[in-house]
């Protein structure tokens, strides 16, 4: 558990939180996402569970969405199947949000991309190198990792596939 997370903000609180277990990967993304006023950008494996798939979490993403057309949460994964086998609130929110909450495949071309990270407003970061562990580094303010880790992001993305299961018709 992390001491005193309430008195971190986004944007100005600029010390780099150290994390180890998944308890704390999960408070942070849940408190990044909910300051986040613009964006959300989340890559890895998978949605791990463990950190995106609770009510807090899909309901901090959908706030972000709604507060204005303009605003918007990109996730990039490699593994889309599970997601959709096994189900994700997070997928269930993409298929009603879908003109500005987009979840996409990774292409083959970052099948060595192994690194995880939620990047929240571009000053935002919560980042762990091996996505399968939960050792990693956080902070509320750290605009150039951002830009380094969205520069990559975005790259992935212009290549990244779009995945029609994640889509289902409205009947």
């Amino acid at each position: 558990m992390i001491d005193n997370l309430n008195d971190y903000r986004l944007g100005e609180s600029g010390a780099e939180i150290t994390v180890a277990t998944s308890e704390e990967c999960r408070e942070l993304a849940l408190a990044l996402a909910r300051q986040a006023r613009r964006s959300l950008h989340i890559i890895g494996q998978a949605l791990d569970p463990a950190l995106y798939d609770s009510t807090e979490f899909s309901q901090a993403v959908r706030d972000v969405v709604i507060a204005h057309p303009n605003n918007a949460v990109k996730v990039l994964v490699h593994d889309a199947d599970t997601l959709v086998k096994h189900g994700h609130r997070l997928i269930e929110l993409s298929r009603r949000l879908t003109s500005q909450f987009e979840i996409r495949k990774l292409t083959e071309d970052y099948g060595d991309f192994n690194e995880a990270y939620l990047i929240a407003d571009q000053r935002g970061v919560l980042y762990r190198k091996q996505a399968r562990r939960y050792d990693g580094i956080a902070s509320f303010n750290d605009p150039t990792r951002a830009r380094e880790l969205l520069r990559f992001f975005n790259e992935a993305w212009q290549r990244s596939q779009q995945f029609r299961e994640f889509r289902r018709l409205q009947v």
